[in-house]
């Protein structure tokens, strides 16, 4: 879990909370607590003691600059302790979000400077109960929907709490 302050920048997918329901009923250690299904644009992003006014007007006008963008989940990514969803139409909104603070490397440089934009569904468990949870998600594809926001989420002592919700209005 991360530690209280750390902050991140994510897309909320309210209709791919059945993929993340899917996962639960297998296992809902497989499931991060506390944020509903999203797509990461940067994380971490600033420490929550750091978010100034221009910090929070730099996200607005990040957001303002992406007409709400359509997505479409239809491949299912596996790797050894992670499910995810392959969300490709969101990648410009991950890249913009990394060129616009460039001093900050998406998930600490672990996966290099410009990682898939994915919806995680599962992380953890065994090869067997990552497993069934594909073979539950999959029949779920694809799942549709339209990004509304940028979200700006702060890991509290009670969990994440949302601190900044930027329309896309491009």
């Amino acid at each position: 879990m991360p530690e209280p302050g750390t902050t991140a920048l994510v897309i909320l997918l309210p209709t791919a909370e059945p993929a993340l329901a899917a996962a639960r009923r297998v296992d809902p250690a497989l499931v991060r607590p506390g944020l509903p299904a999203h797509v990461t644009a940067l994380y971490p992003f600033l420490p929550d003691t750091s978010l100034t006014e221009e910090v929070v007007a730099a996200v607005r006008s990040l957001a303002a600059g992406f007409s709400p963008p359509e997505v479409e989940l239809t491949e299912l990514v596996t790797a050894p302790g992670f499910v995810a969803l392959a969300a490709p139409s969101l990648q410009p909104i991950a890249d913009a979000a990394c060129a616009r603070w460039p001093g900050i490397p998406p998930y600490g440089g672990r996966f290099g400077p410009r990682p898939a934009a994915h919806l995680t569904v599962a992380m953890g468990g065994s090869a067997d109960t990552l497993d069934r949870v594909a073979r539950d998600v999959r029949p779920l594809l694809p799942i549709t929907g339209r990004a509304a926001a940028l979200q700006l989420v702060a890991q509290t002592d009670r969990g994440w709490e949302p601190r900044l919700e930027a329309p896309f209005s491009g």
